[in-house]
């Protein structure tokens, strides 16, 4: 990076605007109508939202908490928290009322930024512990509901001010440094109580230039963006749209991401392995709906697409027999799934959790390059990514330019620079935990907690978190997740959980995507019930396990699975059994279903 890249958000934000004023940055859906909003009315907007804040008593260090969906008040308001030199601690939308009391009580915002009535009321017993919090609602507020102040009236009161003090916003956003405090956010953790993540200013901005640089971001591209804000890697890409000139749609929610696609026609979009799974599920759903020769050019087209995503990876030259095979399935199958997409998918990047490596070898090998990606809340976040130029499918790719990565004796990742956080708020001994013991600090290696490995060329591969690895009686270590993502190919699975430590062998908890399932029961002349008596029938337990050693079958005999029980329920937030980055909480999954795992054990076996 040069002399002129931002150090700093705020700075990141004027040069962007500064360069662009007339090009629409944000889009949305109001009242169905997409709806833009230009770099300067940004800016205007950010300034009389900031000096509302000021206004209010919002200062530089001060904590403004924001408990809402994504959104352009979202980053509006995040623009503004950063412009007066405060500390944005997001909390995420589907964050359980006890963890939300907890960051509040720890974090100690004088403001409470809120979407929506409904999340208000979702969250009402923890904000009746903070009587003296005040609380600005996005949209306007219903009911007899004290230290309200409705977010319209906060931006009104910083354009009054404006037109008082017009030197004020300048004044105030240019006293931001590098080193300042941008946001604590809390890692959802898969055990324990959240813990604060402070990130500065430069942590943040180094991670989104240096992204877009290494990644090569094309200016005037179109990002739909649909992942929460509240968590730094959708965050930081952002950032990353407006400082590269690439356009920002936000999708209505997960449920519309498939219709605004269609109608955003994106070029980059930020994803995660889920969302994947699911598109390529519903192919081969509608495939095997099809049947006869339709699902025999299907399965042809994806061999050709796994042939093509293995040679692109390897960087060799495509022969001409698969030149021409790949013209004949294009035309077939591989151009459908690109108009899916919105027709002009330049690259999807893909992070939070590992992608299996078929789907990367299918949408590769179909024209939609996805490039995986790896980082941590701790490291602002990205340490290391794929891009289109060298996309080594099962690799999470190089380290950005700037950093360091290395290999500890034990196999732990371990990384240095710009991006690694300040340490865990208020907490002095976890944040000595999080790194290795260096006589000088900045020598200090901060500890990722994932196993991997770097190859001769530079790519980082990762095996698994290193406190999920699974060690069988035998003394064999197993990596669960990698099985989880190999099973969840299948179209009849829709989540699983690795389950074996200290045991014989691997067993698997199976959530099974029901819909395809009750469909294939259809067919078997099954009779339709619910769930429970689905899963409890003989013929489906059969089925999924068979599909369960299909996808298994080149793994090594201890890897394998050997029981399988069935769940007629998904592990979900709301249950406890996942983050709200969709991360499976092993802890939990085990007490709640220790019984159920206790009898795959039980009664000899293998």
């Amino acid at each position: 990076m040069n002399d002129t890249t931002p150090k700093t958000l705020v700075e990141l934000l004027k040069t962007a605007v500064s360069a662009r004023p007339q090009k629409d940055v944000l889009r949305f859906k109001q009242d169905k109508q997409w709806t833009s909003i230009s770099a300067e009315n940004l800016l205007e907007r950010v300034r009389n939202v900031a000096l509302g804040l000021y206004d209010f008593g919002i200062r530089k260090g001060d904590c403004v908490a924001m408990l809402a969906e994504s959104g352009p008040l979202w980053s509006i308001s995040d623009y503004a928290i950063l412009s007066n030199g405060a500390v944005n601690v997001p909390i995420y939308p589907t964050q359980p009322a006890h963890q939300v009391e907890y960051i509040l009580r720890e974090s100690a915002p004088k403001l409470l930024l809120i979407s929506t009535a409904r999340q208000m009321k979702r969250v009402d017993e923890a904000l009746k512990k903070f009587p003296d919090l005040h609380i600005v609602p996005f949209q306007p507020a219903t009911g007899n509901i004290e230290n309200v102040i409705p977010f319209s009236t906060l931006e009104e009161n910083g354009a009054r001010l404006h037109a008082e003090r017009p030197e004020l916003y300048d004044l105030i956003s240019s006293d931001i440094q590098p080193s300042d405090l941008a946001s604590i956010i809390y890692t959802s953790g898969t055990t324990g109580e959240p813990k604060g993540a402070m990130l500065t200013h430069s942590n943040i901005a180094y991670n989104a230039t240096a992204a877009g640089a290494f990644l090569e971001i094309e200016p005037d591209g179109f990002m739909l963006s649909f992942l929460p804000l509240s968590h730094i890697f959708e965050r930081m890409v952002l950032y990353l749209c407006l400082h590269r000139g690439v356009q920002i749609n936000y999708a209505g929610g997960i449920e519309t991401v498939a219709a605004d696609m269609l109608e955003v026609h994106p070029t980059l979009m930020s994803t995660v392995p889920r969302l994947l799974e699911k598109v390529y599920a519903r192919m081969q759903k509608n495939a095997s709906d099809k049947g006869g020769l339709s699902k025999r050019i299907f399965d042809w087209s994806l061999t050709v697409a796994r042939r093509l995503g293995h040679i692109y990876s390897s960087g060799e030259r495509v022969p001409p027999l698969l030149e021409f095979q790949r013209d004949i399935a294009d035309h077939l199958v591989f151009e459908k799934l690109r108009t899916a997409l919105g027709g002009r998918i330049r690259r999807m990047v893909s992070g939070g959790a590992a992608l299996p490596v078929d789907i990367a070898l299918v949408f590769s090998g179909a024209g939609v390059p996805v490039l995986q990606g790896y980082g941590l809340t701790e490291t602002s976040p990205v340490i290391a990514v794929n891009t289109l130029a060298h996309n080594r499918i099962g690799s999470v790719g190089r380290h950005l330019a700037g950093l360091e990565v290395k290999i500890a004796e034990d196999g732990e990742i371990l990384t240095r620079g710009p991006h690694v956080f300040q340490g865990y708020f208020n907490k002095p001994e976890e944040t000595a935990l999080a790194f290795t013991d260096e006589p000088e600090a900045d020598k200090r290696w901060f500890k990722t907690g994932d196993i991997g490995r770097l190859d001769k060329d530079g790519f980082l591969f990762i095996t698994d978190r290193k406190k999920d690895l699974i060690k069988t009686s035998a003394g064999k270590y197993v990596a669960p997740q990698m099985i989880e993502g190999l099973l969840c190919q299948s179209e009849f699975v829709e989540q699983a959980v690795i389950v074996g430590d200290k045991r014989k062998y691997v067993s698997a908890l199976i959530v099974p995507d029901f819909e395809r399932l009750r469909a294939w029961a259809k067919e078997q002349g099954i009779e339709q019930k619910d769930k429970t008596d689905l899963v409890a029938e003989r013929r489906v337990s059969d089925m999924i396990k068979g599909e369960v050693n299909r996808l298994t079958r080149e793994l090594a005999d201890y890897e394998k699975v050997k029981r399988i029980a069935l769940l007629p329920n998904e592990f979900s937030i709301d249950g406890g059994e996942l983050t709200p980055t969709l991360k499976v909480r092993r802890r939990v999954v085990e007490e709640k279903y220790g019984s159920l795992i206790e009898s795959l054990y039980s009664g000899g076996g293998e």
